[in-house]
């Protein structure tokens, strides 16, 4: 049974800073990354920050800026984000993927909402 459980999502001030976490597990080894997502009111869902599963390599998408940092410890994935502002708000997801291409397997977590006052 695939598990995957977001949280750590709360209201923050511009410049503030919070951790997401992400625990998964149970999904086929065939994708090997795991990522953050996430899709604001009215947009669609956007590629956040990934990490190879097995070598633990990161890559980053635009809206990470060089502010968020993706990490990984067991079965638990993490998105650091710092200097938050409001264009951050959004729900933030995790999926397993396969390296390199969007999310094809259907397996999403509920998400965590993340608010950023300016």
């Amino acid at each position: 049974q695939v598990q995957l459980e977001e949280s750590g999502g709360d209201s923050v001030q511009a410049g503030g800073a919070l951790r997401l976490s992400c625990v998964a597990s149970g999904y086929p080894g065939r994708y090997n990354c795991m990522g953050w997502f996430r899709q604001a009111p009215g947009k669609e869902r956007e590629g956040v920050a990934h990490i190879g599963t097995d070598h633990g390599l990161t890559a980053y998408d635009a809206p990470a800026k060089g502010r968020f940092r993706i990490s990984q410890d067991g079965g638990v994935v993490y998105l650091q984000m710092n200097d938050l502002e409001p264009e951050d708000t959004a729900v933030y997801y995790c999926a397993p993927h396969r390296c390199g291409v969007w999310p094809d397997s259907g397996y999403w977590g509920r998400g965590t909402q993340v608010t950023v006052s300016s």
